[in-house]
């Protein structure tokens, strides 16, 4: 093994210079035919699945999408030209068709070179609203779906910088929308300017856990620049194109009409802005207004919330969750900690829920009051409300049936929302009169569709369920051979109507309606496999133990010429994984994998090797488990060991590989993991590491699922942090991370610092920063960059 390694030390240290100067590169011909694919179009339904929305977009953006003007304030990045996320993903061409139609309508009157994005339908289902954005912003547009004809309905001066920029009117003919003001300020661009003092931050003394932000203010010009490009004028526009001022400018966050449509509820944000927390945690106000704009109530007012006590488990203190009830007219419904937000301290009850009815001017009413924190309310057709409540430390998760005639409450659900074999499902959901999403309940029954995980394989089930006495009678198990089904919804229960997706790892995902009483089953759409090139890699899900007794899974690929029974070849071998962290055993043992999901390579996994003569293990399992007061990461680095040194002697028992030649990877925590593995163990021949975080000292108050700080566990955090241990690190090593990496705590600066410790203490080790990235790669000419650098670095390290 040693021999091994130093020849694959030298060849790694041959191959690479110092520093390099290098134009973009394309990969192997094997792995570019799977990666340069035209992408099959997005499917949109209708809530009556009676209409079909086909949306087509580029397999990738490009390095110009990429090169657009860019602030980067409050947690947001923004193109202060065309005022949208300057990371928004555009369509660029629609059809329509009616399910029961056999091809679909090209959309008549698209705007030219259309760059689309936030579409939804209207409330009576019969229009598309959708927004285009031009050279100069932002402008709204409506589809007629029965003649398949698009209408620009207002000019390019929408303000999208706080995300959807209309919200339809429940009469379908009128939209409300965010515009810029007319009268905006001027962008403030600081950059030659003097300062005219210090940045100074102060602390009150107050203990708070906040994480590491990026893309926040930094000074008295980003805030002011921030004002500037989230204030809007809201106007009322019909489909005609005609506008009403509704109100003035102002920095609105949210606005939602209440069901019967009667009322418009804003959220604004207000001053002071924070240097050291994102947008979502400024302060905001929520008032209410008529339908003539005049005031109703100011229903909430949350302060600046700096200050946050530790734990996942914790929430701020106020109201919070407001939001309309979908099942009345004009009601409210909302939560307050009644321990202070702290999950720290001992109370009898967490979280009382209240519901509060227009136009306000009684006091809201206690609606529920639950033990753990509370997790949301689905509201339903026939008197009846689901809350459901959960707690992080223990991972519990429990759901209470309240009849609304009696306010008694009965338990539905009770369990480990990490045990995925115990899932009862989610409950089918239909829109009601006002147009708004409730639980589907038809004489005292609803419905349950489930995932179906076990652990003899997935099989999706229907349940029906009686709300009286909470007894459930299974509908439907879905039992296909070969392929994957998935339910989608339940289009007519007495009559056994459902829409489903099926797929294998050669069929690309479908739609079908099928009849659960008949078993009979028809097409709704026939997209094409894009990557016929591996349709025939054999795939398997195997599963195995650690040496601690714990279950894992991993799915194996293997070449298409490659002779499973002779196995004279012994093949280089991939592992791409990413760690979880459990509270149990049990739960980290359940298998979510499926061998007859649709094989899809891209950029995030090692599967177009299988092209290039290597085994592939993906997605294995990398649990780590701290049961009891014992937390998971205190056992971090030898359970991370223990997970990989059973997945290399699984595959090799099965007698494909050569185990001197196996490779890691992982993208993000799993980068954190591929560096921790290379460091502390002997197992691998080289690792690929991607836009990962490896000093943890950087992240001192929480990461991932740590919910400790730095100052509570030290030596967990330089334990587990590869920086801290570089002088132990010796195998090859190729980092790769997006320049302009957006992710909370994996900024580009870990890599960068990283790899100049790792070069200095004389690690094999090279740096690819990929231009204009962020935390997830999305440029054509950087992926498929990114794929020759791995493609030539496991070449020389594995097979030369």
């Amino acid at each position: 093994m040693k021999i091994k390694l130093t020849i694959c030390l030298l060849a790694f240290l041959n191959f690479y210079d110092a520093q390099e100067s290098i134009t973009y590169q394309k990969p192997s011909a094997e792995i570019l035919k799977l990666a340069d694919y035209e992408r099959p179009p997005s499917v949109l339904m209708n809530n009556k699945k009676d209409w079909i929305v086909f949306t087509y977009r580029p397999t990738y953006k490009t390095l110009e999408d990429l090169s657009q003007q860019e602030m980067k304030l409050g947690g947001l990045r923004i193109n202060p030209v065309t005022n949208i996320s300057s990371s928004a993903t555009y369509s660029n061409n629609i059809k329509v068709r009616k399910i029961n139609d056999k091809t679909e309508v090209q959309v008549k009157n698209l705007p030219s070179n259309p760059k689309i994005t936030y579409t939804s339908f209207s409330p009576d289902e019969k229009k598309l609203a959708f927004t285009n954005t031009t050279n100069k912003g932002v402008e709204l547009w409506v589809i007629d779906l029965e003649t398949a004809t698009a209408k620009k309905i207002t000019s390019d001066n929408l303000n999208a910088n706080l995300g959807s920029p209309y919200v339809w009117y429940k009469d379908s003919q009128n939209l409300l929308i965010k515009t810029l003001p007319q009268n905006r300020a001027t962008l403030i661009d600081s950059s030659k300017d003097l300062p005219t003092g210090p940045i100074v931050s102060t602390a009150d003394g107050k203990v708070s856990q906040n994480r590491t932000y990026q893309d926040l203010l930094k000074n008295p010009q980003d805030e002011k620049n921030f004002e500037i490009l989230t204030s809007s004028d809201i106007y009322n526009v019909d489909l005609n194109g005609n506008l009403k001022k509704v109100k003035d400018q102002d920095l609105y966050s949210g606005l939602s009409f209440s069901p019967d449509g009667n009322y418009l509820m804003a959220t604004t944000i207000k001053k002071p802005f924070s240097y050291i927390i994102p947008l979502n945690r400024f302060p905001m106000t929520t008032t209410v207004y008529d339908m003539n704009g005049n005031v109703v109530k100011t229903v909430n007012e949350v302060p600046l919330n700096e200050v946050m006590p530790k734990g996942f488990s914790s929430v701020r203190t106020g109201k919070r969750d407001m939001g309309w009830r979908s099942d009345l007219p004009a009601t409210l419904v909302y939560a307050e900690a009644l321990d202070g937000g702290d999950q720290s301290k001992t109370a009898d009850y967490r979280d009382e829920i209240f519901t509060w009815d227009a136009p306000f001017s009684n006091a809201p009413k206690s609606f529920f009051k639950t033990k753990q924190r509370y997790g949301g309310t689905s509201w339903t057709n026939d008197h009846y409300a689901i809350v459901s409540e959960g707690w992080y430390d223990t991972r519990n998760t429990k759901s209470f049936l309240v009849d609304l005639d009696n306010g008694e409450s009965k338990v539905i659900d009770d369990r480990n929302y990490q045990d995925v074999y115990s899932d009862p499902g989610n409950f089918n959901t239909t829109k009601n009169q006002y147009g708004r999403y409730v639980v589907d309940m038809k004489g005292g029954k609803s419905y349950l569709i489930g995932a179906g995980f076990t652990k003899d394989g997935q099989h999706p089930f229907i349940d029906e369920m009686d709300m009286k006495t909470l007894k459930k009678k299974r509908l439907y198990t879905s039992n296909l051979k070969n392929a994957k089904e998935e339910i989608i919804d339940i289009l007519n229960p007495s009559k056994g109507e459902i829409l489903t997706t099926q797929q294998s790892p050669s069929q690309y995902p479908n739609y079908f309606k099928k009849n659960i009483k008949s078993n009979k089953t028809e097409a709704v759409t026939n997209f094409v496999n894009p990557f016929e090139s591996i349709k025939d890699v054999y795939k398997e899900v195997i599963t195995y133990k650690r040496n601690d007794g714990v279950t894992l899974t991993g799915t194996l690929y293997l070449p298409a010429n490659y002779d499973r029974k002779a196995k004279k070849e012994k093949l280089p071998l991939l592992i791409w994984a990413y760690p979880t962290e459990y509270k149990d055993k049990n739960t980290a043992g359940q298998n979510t994998q499926n061998p007859n999901d649709f094989t899809f390579p891209y950029y995030g996994s090692f599967v177009y090797w299988t092209t290039k003569g290597y085994a592939v293990l993906d997605d294995a399992a990398f649990p780590i488990i701290g049961e009891g007061k014992t937390e998971p990461n205190d056992t971090f680095i030898p359970q991370l060991v223990a997970n990989a040194e059973a997945a290399i002697n699984a595959v090799d028992q099965l007698g494909y590989i050569d185990r001197k030649k196996v490779a890691v990877g992982g993208h993000s925590y799993g980068a954190f993991m591929t560096a921790n593995l290379l460091t502390h163990s002997n197992l691998f021949a080289c690792g690929i590491a991607r836009s990962g975080a490896y000093n943890r000292t950087l992240t001192p108050f929480g990461f991932q699922s740590e919910q400790r700080n730095y100052w509570d566990v030290p030596e967990i955090y330089n334990t587990m942090s590869p920086f801290m241990n570089a002088d132990k690190m010796k195998t090859p090593l190729l980092l790769i991370h997006g320049d302009a990496d957006n992710n909370p705590g994996t900024f580009t600066l870990q890599t960068e610092r990283y790899f100049q410790a790792l070069k200095n203490l004389g690690a094999p080790v090279k740096m690819v920063l990929l231009p204009k990235e962020a935390h997830g790669y999305v440029a054509k000419e950087n992926i498929l960059h990114l794929l020759w650098e791995q493609d030539q670095f496991l070449e020389k390290c594995l097979k030369k």
